[in-house]
């Protein structure tokens, strides 16, 4: 691993070093084998209405928060030149404006993404999401709400949902040209849309596929899907970034 990327991670380390706070708390209510451990493979809890419960403490299984095609095949991110000329730009020059190094929040689907538990609060026609990752957090209404007619362009853009059986399907618009869609600096604009599904498996695993359609960056809609895993018995961390911090700094004193 490269200087630099030790120096990043040293810094992500250091924002979620425990404090205080509830970990290992036993979660109420929740299915356990008969040694006491959380179940992890009982039925998907559902809600009043039947629908499956998203409710709980998530975390990727699957660390694509570096390159979020990480498991797709080579060559299948189809960007559009000026996308893969940026791309290669910031793999070169280690993501240097990136703009979570500044405590600026993922968005999405990069906040997904993140090794670091977030929670999801499921009500009857809202759903949110609270990450722990720069102590972040996104409301998804499914209250039959369309997008706004002049939506002001957001780091997190405007999250609506429905349910199509049991999955929950998350339209998000409205996001300005800075985003990053992961570490590796994926360019995303404007007229990005993003759709996640979130199917709740079982108690324990819940799947999120993730469609990009970005006409500014890309040649066509492309997928991928991020498996989660619950933590139960646990809370989420306090997560600080200093937006005075001297990351960049250093940077040209760390040998490559």
């Amino acid at each position: 691993m490269r200087g630099i990327q030790v120096v990043f991670a040293l810094v992500c380390l250091a924002a979620a070093v425990p404090s205080a706070q509830w970990l290992n708390q036993p979660t109420p209510g929740i299915p356990r084998t008969p040694d006491g451990k959380p179940n992890l493979t009982a039925p998907a809890p559902r809600t009043a209405d039947g629908k499956p419960d998203l409710s709980g403490l998530w975390q990727p299984a699957a660390i694509l928060i570096g390159d979020i095609a990480a498991n797709l095949p080579p060559n299948s991110v189809p960007y559009q030149p000026w996308a893969e000329k940026l791309y290669k730009e910031r793999r070169a020059n280690d993501g240097r404006d990136d703009p979570t190094a500044n405590c600026i929040v993922g968005g999405v689907p990069r906040s997904d993404l993140v090794p670091y538990p977030f929670k999801i609060l499921h009500e009857k026609d809202l759903v949110v999401i609270l990450y722990e990752a720069v102590h972040s957090y996104r409301q998804i209404f499914a209250d039959g709400r369309k997008f706004p007619e002049d939506m002001n362009p957001s780091w997190f853009g405007y999250s609506i949902g429905k349910w199509e059986k049991d999955t929950f399907v998350v339209e998000t618009a409205g996001f300005n040209d800075r985003g990053w869609l992961d570490n590796f600096g994926k360019p995303a604009t404007d007229k990005l849309r993003v759709t996640e599904k979130f199917v709740r498996k079982d108690f324990g695993h819940m799947d999120i596929v993730i469609t990009i359609d970005d006409p500014g960056a890309y040649t066509k809609p492309w997928d991928v899907t991020l498996p989660l895993i619950l933590r139960p018995d646990t809370e989420l961390l306090e997560y600080i970034c200093n937006e005075n911090n001297k990351y960049f700094e250093i940077i040209p004193k760390v040998e490559k």
